[in-house]
């Protein structure tokens, strides 16, 4: 895998003094299983509080379709993106949910959250 986090761009937050809430949603998120080969389909949910900045939706979207051929399993394309989403945006709070479908009779749900300790106790989130 290629250095992802390039696609992505930002926009400064023009309500920084504000602790409000963005949810995007990509249902159309593929990518590879790395020990059969097979596509992987999952609906990404991405969750934000932000403090500066917020990620542009092209490069967002552009960022989630850069997957698409990458065998990389569940528990770790779900970590990567809040990786890169959270050095990207460098936000209060995040969280991304991955909503795998049914392979085999088993779906899963992979769950990954930052909490930026300088906005740890002004924060009422969960």
């Amino acid at each position: 895998m290629s250095d992802k986090l390039s696609i992505l761009e930002t926009f400064t937050n023009a309500y920084p003094e504000n602790n409000y809430r963005i949810t995007h949603t990509n249902s159309e998120f593929t990518s590879v299983c790395p020990k059969t080969g097979h596509p992987d389909f999952a609906t990404m949910i991405l969750e934000y509080i932000p403090d500066q900045l917020c990620v542009e939706l092209k490069s967002l979207k552009l960022y989630f379709q850069s997957y698409r051929n990458d065998g990389i399993f569940y528990e770790s394309v779900t970590n990567k993106i809040l990786e890169d989403l959270v050095t990207a945006c460098k936000p209060r709070y995040m969280k991304m949910t991955a909503e795998f479908g049914v392979r085999g009779g088993i779906s899963s749900v992979i769950e990954a959250e930052y909490l930026n300790p300088e906005f740890e106790n002004s924060l009422d989130i969960f």
